[in-house]
């Protein structure tokens, strides 16, 4: 597959926004709810909570939901600008472990986990404006 072909591909364009939608969408979801189960008495391993816990958690839960929303949102529109404050966050997340000193296991999960998927995300939003800008220029109806 060719990434850097200077021609307009419609599916090319469009699958690259889903994938990148689907991995703020994943993302954020993954980290609301480990946020949430992070604040529980009950942690990860079961599932009965009270209801004074649930509106503890929640409290810490809904911030990375409300990153989700936004990025996805302005991802809907500015896909360059989404793929800026991807690349943003993925920063202040590297800079965030070394300031708190993470240890070698952490660096792996928050890559795995976090890190990769935001810089993967904001590859694959910049990849759909440049294909977006290909086919403008190429003045096809419908792009």
């Amino acid at each position: 597959m060719e990434l850097m072909t200077r021609t307009c591909n419609f599916e090319r364009m469009n699958v690259e926004r889903l994938f990148a939608r689907v991995f703020v969408v994943a993302g954020g979801l993954l980290w609301a709810v480990m946020l949430f189960a992070s604040e529980t008495a009950a942690k990860y391993t079961n599932f009965t909570y009270t209801f004074d816990e649930v509106v503890t958690a929640m409290g810490s839960a809904l911030l990375p939901l409300a990153a989700t929303v936004l990025v996805f949102v302005i991802g809907l529109f500015y896909e360059k600008l989404t793929a800026l404050i991807l690349v943003l966050g993925a920063a202040g997340v590297v800079v965030w472990g070394v300031i708190a000193g993470w240890t070698a296991p952490l660096w792996v999960v928050m890559g795995i986990a976090l890190i990769g998927p935001m810089l993967l995300a904001a590859l694959l939003f910049l990849l759909a404006s440049r294909m977006q800008m290909i086919c403008t220029l190429e003045s096809h109806p419908g792009s």
